[in-house]
């Protein structure tokens, strides 16, 4: 019995995404190319926000706390991912599969959270503009990134704690390219339904809670919008939130489609793809959108690199 309660698994094997040559190659410079344009991207707007006092505002305070996010949270996938492509045994310690779930979530739900506090910010400057920077003071602005890690802390350490208290004395290999909850759990030499329930319970929270802000928020930004009297207004309004909504439904978006697929064999493999998505693309394109969507950010970049040329 005492045995049986100790965990005899020392590393964990991944499947990986493919096993052809060909493929591997492809994806190889793909998610190169993907990882290294997520840090020059997510750098150069925390670079550029950090230097450029137009752009020391809250919306610009949450946006280079969001490119934190990205690089962390794409550091804690690709490039292990990268080194396994090749690798004739794709193996993780015990330890560092428990160090990337622990990572790999804490950034994902901090990513949740965060883009709720930067709903609750649109809200703030579209609706209440005479009371905006009254309300959004520097206090208040620190207390709405902080809490969205703190959150996150709280709910991915409850996941990695109650996860590798399981035992794990059979098979070791994870049909994923990286560690994560599900695939882990199906791997427990235990009783799951109760990490499960956990899970569904502390996710569902964070997606129900996240998510009713920033569409509370957004109905609120809609009215408000609607009742502007010229188109110019309009679309001057919209435009102030159109890049933080596009990043909102390409994480939601991606996330909901993971979790609305049936676990079947098939979709296994899609899962992958999609896991893929969100981990390792959404970084890359979040400075994207919000570069080619914000005319601040565009001029801002604009006069820093006129005036480069022109010392040069």
């Amino acid at each position: 019995m005492a045995d049986k309660n100790q965990t005899a698994v020392t590393e964990f094997l991944f499947v990986g995404l493919t096993g052809h040559l060909h493929q591997q190659i492809g994806l190889f410079v793909m998610l190169l190319f993907i990882y290294l344009v997520t840090l020059g991207g997510n750098l150069g707007m925390i670079t550029l926000i950090w230097i450029d006092p137009r752009l020391h505002t809250p919306m610009y305070f949450f946006l280079s706390h969001l490119s934190f996010v990205d690089i962390c949270s794409s550091s804690s996938i690709a490039p292990k991912t990268l080194c396994d492509i090749f690798a004739e045994k794709r193996s993780i310690s015990f330890v560092g599969c428990a160090a990337q779930l622990w990572f790999s979530g804490l950034f994902v739900a901090t990513e949740c959270f965060l883009l709720a506090s930067m709903a609750y910010d649109r809200y703030m400057a579209i609706c209440k503009p005479l009371l905006y920077t009254l309300i959004m003071s520097q206090r208040v602005c620190v207390q709405l990134v902080a809490g969205p890690y703190a959150l996150a802390l709280i709910s991915t350490m409850t996941h990695t704690v109650l996860t590798f208290c399981l035992p794990f004395c059979g098979p070791n290999v994870i049909n994923h390219f990286f560690c994560d909850i599900s695939p882990l759990l199906s791997l427990a030499c235990a009783d799951t339904q109760n990490n499960r329930l956990v899970l569904f319970i502390m996710a569902g929270a964070i997606v129900l809670c996240s998510g009713m802000i920033i569409t509370i928020s957004y109905v609120c930004i809609l009215v408000a919008i609607l009742k502007i009297q010229t188109a110019d207004g309009r679309q001057k309004a919209f435009s102030t939130c159109s890049s933080h909504l596009a990043a909102i439904c390409i994480l939601y978006g991606t996330l909901f489609f993971i979790y609305v697929l049936p676990e079947s064999g098939s979709s296994l493999d899609i899962n992958k793809v999609i896991s893929l998505f969100y981990t390792v693309v959404i970084p890359m394109l979040n400075p994207l959108i919000y570069s080619l969507r914000n005319k601040e950010v565009k001029s801002a970049f604009r006069s820093k690199f006129e005036k480069k040329n022109a010392v040069m």
